[in-house]
């Protein structure tokens, strides 16, 4: 008897190997994506954690009481910086920052009143504000003209409040150093 030996092929390792091998880098791919789409969130909400929701800043826009409490000179709301003016039933505010690294200036009477020309006009001068930090000099209207401060003192807009009368001061709106309020 003559014996058949049948060939069977044995199956390629190459092909299964091949769709093995591309579906484990395929599951690599997705596993290392979600990793780093995790991480970039985690990331992202920690820089967030660093900004408030809330504003923790002082209104800029407040009251300051009634004006015929008020004492007739200056007045200085500490808490704000701010100097404000009365003069009969004229008022002006001006800022208690310096223009130069925004040290708090002093509010100085004169002993004597000097003679001073502020652009081209001869005023009287009777106060001055001077910076204790770096030695700049305002005039009583805000005029910088000693020191390193390279502008004027700021002026605020005040306005009466319609409620109760208070003078409501506008530190987010500057106005020129002529303004003045009559109530």
């Amino acid at each position: 008897m003559k014996s058949s030996t049948v060939h069977v092929p044995a199956p390629q390792a190459g092909s299964a190997g091949a769709a093995s091998a591309s579906r484990r880098a395929f599951l690599q791919k997705i596993g290392l994506a979600s990793l780093l789409t995790g991480l970039a969130g985690f990331g992202l909400q920690s820089l967030r954690s660093l900004i408030p929701n809330v504003l923790y800043e002082s209104p800029q826009k407040f009251k300051i009481g009634l004006p015929s409490l008020l004492a007739d000179g200056v007045t200085f709301l500490e808490g704000r910086r701010l100097y404000v003016v009365k003069e009969g039933k004229s008022f002006h505010a001006i800022s208690g920052a310096c223009t130069h690294l925004g040290c708090t200036v002093k509010y100085t009477k004169l002993q004597q009143p000097k003679q001073v020309d502020i652009n081209g006009e001869k005023k009287q001068i009777t106060a001055e504000f001077h910076c204790p930090c770096h030695g700049s000099k305002f005039y009583d209207d805000g005029t910088n003209y000693a020191g390193p401060a390279p502008t004027p003192l700021h002026w605020y807009k005040l306005s009466v409040a319609p409620d109760d009368g208070q003078l409501i001061v506008d530190l987010g709106d500057e106005v020129e150093r002529n303004f003045r309020l009559t109530v």
